[in-house]
């Protein structure tokens, strides 16, 4: 055999192999049983709201370099309204924030940001909303396929004792032994990958909040600047 037909023949090759392995991986899947479809079920479930928290904390990340100069403009020149429309048109969780404090002027400034702080903790809460949900798949997902695992072997057991001769084929086995394992690999697999999704948009929320507080102690530096 010369080096052209190998060359010919390894594409065929690796595009069989390539379907016998999809055809394997779903074959794993159907032997999982009804557990497979709780964990498929979790995963899909994981995979939206990912994507919707990320889709928006990257709005809530949004930010225009150019936003607190033209509010400290505003409020030198006392044009209150135009730096509440402004915040408005921003709609971002600082712009909120900062409309807040700007509706409360005139009040002592440990109160103006105890009002500030408060926006930002329900607007935190927001960006964290499903967080429970999502780190209850990546610490749940795990035992929902160990119960798969407990329920595969229950299964192989009673099948050795309902045998009534004493013996038993391997194929009675597999059954619930292939259960047991493919469960254990499910609940992990979902389980790992909800469990960096969380991380993940945790890390991304931390952000968030770090440019809150920047944006506070933007805006309090200029109400305690001194008007020239």
């Amino acid at each position: 055999m010369n080096l052209m037909h190998i060359l010919q023949i390894a594409p065929d090759f690796y595009h069989e192999a390539a379907v016998e392995q999809q055809i394997r991986l779903w074959e794993m899947a159907k032997y999982g049983g009804p557990i497979m479809l709780v964990l498929a079920f979790m995963l899909a479930f994981a995979i939206y709201l990912f994507i919707e928290r990320l889709v928006t904390l990257k709005q809530a990340s949004k930010e225009d370099n150019t936003f607190m100069n033209r509010i400290k403009d505003y409020i030198y020149d006392g044009k209150m309204e135009s730096a509440v429309k402004l915040c408005r048109e921003a709609n971002t969780p600082s712009a909120r924030m900062i409309e807040k404090g700007i509706n409360r002027l005139g009040s002592p400034l440990n109160d103006v940001q105890t009002a500030i702080e408060n926006v930002g903790n329900l607007e935190v809460a927001k960006l964290e909303k499903g967080f429970v949900i999502m780190a209850s798949i990546a610490g749940g997902a795990p035992m929902v396929g160990f119960l798969g695992t407990v329920t595969g072997m229950i299964l192989t057991f009673f099948r050795m004792a309902e045998s009534s001769d004493g013996s038993i084929q391997l194929d009675q086995l597999s059954g619930g032994l292939y259960q047991a394992m493919v469960t254990t690999v499910g609940g992990l697999v979902v389980g790992i990958m909800a469990y960096f999704a969380y991380n993940y948009l945790v890390s991304r929320v931390a952000s968030v909040v770090r440019d809150l507080e920047a944006k506070t102690m933007e805006f309090m530096d200029i109400l305690n600047e001194p008007v020239k």
